[in-house]
């Protein structure tokens, strides 16, 4: 994996919010507005690199599977989430509820040394458009005659033909919460809207607020008094369970196919690290972890089990000792051993890799300044050093909104 320059497009910032990355552009604390995407340069694989990387995504995702149901048999205790949630978590993965996506964060330097699992966020992933489709059309702007580790789009469509086959249904409601502010879930939620479109679903948008509960039917309606059957959220199950309908969710008969599924609660959660490392010592592409205190790690980064975009993380490790602000940490914590992430020229990259039904689709590479990928990361394209690549993913989500 190679680090190497590219000039940007003249009309960048019009082609990427075209394609639905309206969220670039983060003012810093100080004032400054910085943008997320960065085509001044980009990360290129060789094809043996992707192939191993594959693999590895896809034995993790397997591993991941057999951590969730160490994790839900309680062996570990409630990780936050209370006893209720952990039992409905157990009885969706035991009913073996379907899901669609999910993005694992890896280092890898490119030097040979094999790839280090950071964390799965297989609940809500973002930064899927700019993996899935802004990268891909600046390949085709660039650089046509490269190919790209992206097939994230397929996948998806795939997918969600293969679950509307397997339920029978023909309506998806698409929920996210309009507490954010930025634009990322909005969009976010609008393009798994156009794949699930595309792969024959009649969808429906819908604010998390708007969810409503009708007695006599006894089931979740939308704010025409539809009866919601299967429900694509874009929020995370913990704060599900805490809302006032939460109680409601343990009440499986009568919900919707909620997409993702509850049993996603257990890959979401930090506590997972701590399961993997349980079930499998000393595996390569592990780091170890322990759940509630650092055990016999002298260097070691603690995430809230809940965390999310570096929010609260600390570090603690030789000339590092950083603890980053946020609202989590209550829920409880997980130490993973620390480990550097490599160094191009003072950005560190992170490899978001992206498994749709088991399966390892593609790749978004986030780098930043310092050991922690947070709100003021950069995602930077990829290509791999082989031609050939195919039709850019056809996409219709802008009219959705």
């Amino acid at each position: 994996m190679r680090r190497l320059h590219s000039a940007p497009r003249p009309d960048w910032k019009q082609k990427i919010e075209e394609q639905g990355l309206v969220f670039s552009t983060t003012t810093m604390p100080d004032g400054r507005k910085i943008e997320y995407w960065n085509e001044s340069a980009y990360y290129e694989f060789t094809m043996d690199e992707v192939e191993t990387l594959e693999k590895t995504a896809e034995d993790m995702h397997l591993m991941c599977l057999e951590a969730a149901k160490y994790l839900a048999s309680g062996a570990m205790g409630d990780i936050g989430i209370g006893r209720q949630a952990l039992e409905l978590a157990a009885e969706s993965l035991q009913a073996g509820d379907m899901d669609i996506y999910g993005r694992f964060d890896f280092i890898y330097d490119g030097k040979g040394g094999p790839a280090k699992m950071l964390e799965y966020n297989a609940d809500t992933p973002t930064g899927l458009i700019e993996a899935s489709v802004a990268q891909w059309f600046w390949l085709q702007d660039v650089f046509p005659e490269k190919d790209q580790w992206n097939g994230i789009h397929e996948a998806l469509i795939r997918q969600w033909k293969k679950l509307q086959f397997r339920t029978g249904m023909s309506t998806l409601h698409v929920a996210h919460s309009e507490a954010e502010e930025s634009g990322e879930d909005w969009m976010t939620a609008a393009y798994m809207r156009d794949v699930a479109s595309q792969g024959g679903w009649t969808t429906i948008g819908i604010n998390m607020s708007d969810i409503g509960w009708d007695p006599n039917l006894n089931r979740f309606v939308d704010l025409d008094n539809f009866m919601i059957s299967t429900m694509f959220k874009l929020y995370p199950w913990e704060l599900m369970m805490k809302e006032p309908f939460g109680h409601r969710l343990l009440q499986r008969a009568h919900n919707p196919r909620w997409v993702e599924p509850a049993w996603k609660m257990l890959l979401s959660n930090k506590a997972l690290l701590a399961a993997l490392w349980h079930l499998y010592p000393n595996h390569e592409n592990l780091l170890p972890a322990y759940l509630g205190d650092p055990g016999p790690m002298k260097e070691w980064v603690a995430k809230p089990l809940h965390g999310r975009e570096g929010d609260n993380i600390r570090i603690h490790a030789p000339g590092i000792d950083i603890s980053q602000p946020g609202g989590y940490g209550r829920e409880g914590w997980c130490y993973q051993q620390y480990h550097p992430l490599p160094d191009y020229d003072g950005n560190h990259p992170v490899l978001g890799l992206w498994v749709v039904d088991g399966e390892s689709v593609g790749c978004g590479i986030r780098e930043s300044d310092g050991p922690i990928t947070d709100y003021f990361c950069r995602f930077v394209p990829n290509t791999i050093d082989s031609p050939a690549p195919v039709a850019p993913p056809a996409t219709s989500y802008g009219a959705a909104l």
